[in-house]
């Protein structure tokens, strides 16, 4: 399956924001890496993808009463 790296604007400023949808992320198996720069003024979160949709992270990212929108 193809490995990609997809890249999101997102609204997770802090370390809680992260931790409230971390647990999604890291049970997908589809995603190898993740991470939020939250320095970063467009709070970046990029995920290593294996299969795992661009629309189906920001979904889970939604659900989680957060936004993203793709880079």
């Amino acid at each position: 399956m193809e490995s990609k790296e997809l890249q999101f604007k997102t609204n997770l400023n802090c370390a809680g924001c992260v931790s409230k949808v971390s647990a999604d992320l890291n049970s997908v198996d589809g995603i190898r890496e993740w991470h939020v720069d939250t320095t970063h003024a467009d709070k970046i979160l990029t995920v290593k993808s294996e299969g795992v949709s661009e629309e189906e992270i920001i979904e889970m990212i939604k659900k989680k009463g957060f936004r993203a929108f793709g880079l």
